[in-house]
């Protein structure tokens, strides 16, 4: 009986178990790769920052729409109909004449517009256009620093799956070394110090690959947050050959950050950052708010035409046109005028200082990317041909090894000679990568442009 049921339950946890294993492959299969290309394209339209800045761009349209009515003619109408309580009448010389009947109906239509102002609503009207602009600057600002969050991410992604590798293969070789160590300990070649020292290895191998696939979940997760889209989305990451990734100055090959190739840079970044468009532009729309703001000083000239419709019989005509060329100034506002244009000089002059920390911040940013760039060159250098050297090593160790010639340290400390080789190499190649996007992104280049 007894028997019968451990049967049953080996049934169903083994039941349990295909299914799961079946559920897994499915899920696999239904991953779809994202290239890197296609990933900063769907960042750069879905991410958040990116949509609220659209939104504000249109806020800055809207409030140009806004300064632009003033300068249209502005055109009124009006109906009423009036009941009086009395019927109103005129005294000429003790003889009563009514002036209106008792109820009666009017209307008006008139039109106004401005004839000359000294620029102040035109002045106004460029204002806004400006600050449009700088919406405009900003919105491709927060597109590119999506892009470049992205791009950041994906290649973290990307080492955090070759560290996956790395760590698999460190197991895989130290698996490997176990077996060995068995077999040599069964025939009483080595010591049970030298088997425990292995098991102990492989253990703690195996823990740091499953840290190091819990960090590519996380990694991949955050990829689906910048994206907009659930978090827990499968997806394959395409990796991104380093001969197809260019920058100012050259390809990886080719890669020389001289000062020369800063000064280009600098240049670059100069004519290209949005920030300091941005700077320029609303600096712009101070200058076109003081002009607006000086012309309340002067005069403001109007034209304006109507006409004015009162049913009356006892006044004749009840209808008639008029035409009103006018002028308008004031004389005395308590001094608003002379504290706004102060107000705006002290704006300009608060935005000059800040116009030159972005400046020293940009190229503070340039050489830094720079540096990290020359910096990962270097690594890539030394470490291009240290894998296959730690590789050699660890087989020499290990066959000493096997015919007992070698010690179990020797052959440890190969391996562990050879994983910091592979993580040393795929952290350079990535660590060039993401400087690589950051000298980019400093320069001003449309990342979505670059890695097409």
């Amino acid at each position: 009986m007894k028997s019968g049921r451990f049967t049953l339950i080996g049934l169903l946890m083994a039941g349990i178990f295909f299914w799961t294993a079946v559920w897994t492959v499915s899920a696999r299969a239904q991953e779809k790769t994202l290239s890197l290309q296609e990933g900063l394209k769907l960042a750069t339209a879905n991410s958040r920052l990116v949509r609220i800045a659209l939104k504000q761009q249109d806020v800055a349209r809207a409030d140009t729409l806004i300064a632009l009515a003033p300068m249209l003619p502005s055109v009124n109408g009006s109906a009423g109909q009036t009941f009086l309580a009395h019927q109103q009448k005129a005294v000429f010389d003790g003889l009563t004449v009514p002036e209106s009947d008792k109820d009666f109906y009017s209307y008006s239509l008139h039109v106004q517009q401005v004839i000359w102002d000294f620029e102040g609503n035109a002045s106004r009207y460029g204002a806004s256009e400006a600050l449009l602009a700088a919406s405009v600057y900003d919105t491709a600002r927060i597109r590119n620093f999506a892009a470049l969050q992205f791009a950041f991410a994906y290649f973290d992604l990307l080492e955090s799956q070759k560290m996956v590798f790395v760590a698999g293969d460190e197991v895989t070789r130290l698996d490997a070394h176990l077996k060995d160590a068995t077999n040599l300990y069964n025939q009483g070649v080595i010591t049970k110090n030298d088997l425990l020292q292995a098991q102990v290895r492989l253990s703690d191998a195996s823990q740091r690959l499953v840290s190091a696939k819990n960090a590519m979940d996380v990694m991949a997760a955050r990829i689906n947050n910048l994206l907009a889209r659930p978090i827990d989305t499968l997806f394959k990451p395409v990796d991104v050959p380093a001969q197809k990734v260019f920058y100012s100055g050259g390809s990886l090959e080719q890669a020389s950050l001289k000062q020369a190739t800063l000064v280009r840079a600098w240049q670059t970044a100069q004519a290209k950052r949005p920030e300091i468009a941005i700077v320029n532009e609303t600096m712009r729309s101070l200058d076109l708010d003081k002009k607006a703001v000086r012309s309340d000083y002067y005069p403001k000239f109007f034209a304006q035409g109507g006409y004015d419709y009162t049913k009356n019989p006892f006044l004749t005509p009840n209808g008639n046109f008029s035409l009103v060329i006018g002028m308008g100034i004031n004389l005395y506002g308590g001094g608003i005028t002379k504290a706004e244009i102060d107000r705006i000089d002290s704006q300009r002059a608060k935005l000059l200082e800040q116009k030159e920390k972005l400046i020293s911040d940009i190229e503070l940013e340039v050489q830094t990317y720079s540096l990290d760039l020359e910096d990962a060159l270097k690594r890539l250098d030394a470490t291009k041909d240290s894998v296959s050297q730690a590789t050699e090593n660890l087989r020499i160790n290990r066959v000493r090894y096997q015919e007992g010639e070698g010690t179990a340290t020797d052959v440890l400390d190969a391996l562990t000679l050879l994983t910091v080789a592979e993580t040393d190499n795929y952290r350079a190649q990535y660590d060039f990568r993401k400087a690589e996007a950051g000298f980019l992104y400093s320069q001003g280049n449309d990342l979505s442009e670059v890695y097409k």
